[in-house]
């Protein structure tokens, strides 16, 4: 049994955490269990970057994987506040009375009430480190570039904001799920695709989608900024789309029955169907086939040839076979066809 420590007290959230780790082979300890006293200042202006830090300050006293959060309450009269100042919006962290007060009296005079809340969340293995596919690829990328590949710092972001991140110079290089768009081309440069995706559609098996047709009058649901909300708005303008920011969110609102379907790259509505039973993939692919690649900030010349010059070595190399194998393969098992997501050498 792997343990995994949470990086809170709250006892909400560690009931919560534990309802939805039940029924992995877990033993979850808080971080009070660790004997931890310090309070891990939230300093960022972002819920990513606090889940982030949170986790790496536990990682430091324990072993084993840690689990780490951060949340806000998202009001659409006040711009998005509290946010991620919620738990100190009056000032004092944690004194939710001050925070409520001063939420209900900036809400004076205000019709609309419509809020949000929102979690994003860190996991770190027991090794310390980050995984999967993209994983895989970018330290092979800084080991080739800066001759290890402890060098490379990995930062958390949302889907909608992977652009903002690169024009911001936040990151260096975008290696999240990207797919290439036309619109995508006119903000950031890509390099040569690494992968290959298309758009799948998974649905509760008691209630099946098994055409685009029977969504009519229905609620889809997708992530914001991702390849799914683009090609709906588009080309399904009549489809009601409810739309959220990470795949925490959109995974959750079709367990809980908000919408009827969700739609996202067949690669991972493939993985989440097989880790939740219950749910099948029966619109497999939809739309063209797409690719996903690393990106760049505009005119960032030398790094996209590098990017690509390396790209073509490591397809040559067999290395995206070797990273399917070690990353996906696991997961997918002999639902997915490699040669649908590979890019092979020719």
């Amino acid at each position: 049994m792997k343990k995994v420590a949470l990086s809170t007290d709250n006892k909400n959230k560690v009931k919560e955490m534990l309802a939805i780790l039940s029924k992995y082979d877990f033993e979850i300890v808080t971080k009070s269990e660790l004997g931890v006293t310090e309070e891990f200042e939230e300093i960022y202006d972002t819920l990513e970057e606090n889940s982030k830090l949170k986790a790496e300050k536990l990682r430091e006293y324990c072993s084993f994987a840690v689990l780490a959060d951060d949340t806000g309450l998202f009001v659409n009269a006040l711009n998005g506040e509290p946010g991620v100042l919620s738990a100190r919006y009056a000032g004092e962290h944690g004194n939710s009375e001050a925070n409520r007060e001063k939420l209900l009296k900036n809400l004076e005079g205000k019709s609309d009430r419509s809020a949000y809340f929102k979690t994003v969340i860190v996991f770190v293995d027991e090794n310390g480190k980050n995984q999967g596919y993209d994983i895989y690829l970018a330290k092979r990328l800084a080991k080739d570039l800066l001759g290890d590949e402890n060098k490379i710092e990995f930062v958390t972001m949302e889907a909608a904001n992977r652009v903002e991140y690169l024009l911001s110079n936040k990151v260096d290089i975008v290696l999240a799920n990207f797919t290439v768009t036309d619109e995508r081309k006119q903000k950031v440069d890509f390099a040569k695709p690494y992968m290959k995706v298309s758009l799948g559609i998974v649905s509760p098996e008691g209630a099946p989608i098994k055409d685009v047709k029977e969504l009519k009058g229905k609620k889809l649901i997708v992530n914001k900024g991702t390849t799914a909300e683009i090609y709906f708005t588009k080309n399904y303008p009549d489809i009601e789309l409810l739309k959220y920011d990470q795949n925490t969110e959109t995974f959750n609102a079709l367990l809980d029955k908000r919408g009827a379907a969700l739609a996202h790259d067949n690669t991972l509505v493939f993985a989440w169907a097989t880790e939740n039973p219950g749910f099948v993939v029966d619109i497999k692919q939809l739309g063209e086939q797409d690719y996903i690649a690393p990106a760049v900030r505009k005119g960032n010349k030398e790094l996209l040839d590098w990017l690509n010059t390396e790209i073509d070595a490591l397809t040559k190399e067999g290395f995206f076979e070797k990273a399917y194998k070690a990353t996906l393969e696991p997961v997918y098992g002999n639902k997915v066809d490699p040669k649908t997501v590979i890019i092979e050498n020719k």
